[in-house]
């Protein structure tokens, strides 16, 4: 156990980061998994900027690399726009 009073706070502070750490980033794989089982392009572009929101605070604050996040960005937007609209067409009748 550490002696000095320094030492002993910044265990404190650590501990608090670590926790706040691991919640952020445990939300942001959460939310991932969530867009990549989305099937729905509409739904999935909304969840797409929330994700890369999410990401580029985790590479800002130095949890995740910056480089990791633009792979995990790059992999997302590739599964977007890989997903089909789903409009709903209308069946032309013709009149016999």
């Amino acid at each position: 156990m550490a002696n000095h009073k320094s030492a002993i706070k910044r265990i404190r502070q650590t501990e608090t980061k670590k926790l706040r750490n691991r919640l952020q980033h445990k939300t942001t794989r959460n939310a991932i998994k969530q867009l990549k089982d989305s099937s729905n392009k509409k739904d999935a572009e909304k969840l797409f900027t929330n994700v890369t929101s999410l990401l580029d605070k985790l590479a800002k604050n130095n949890i995740i690399h910056k480089n990791k996040s633009a792979n995990l960005k790059s992999k997302l937007a590739s599964h977007v726009n890989s997903l089909k609209s789903t409009k709903k067409t209308k069946a032309k009748t013709t009149k016999s």
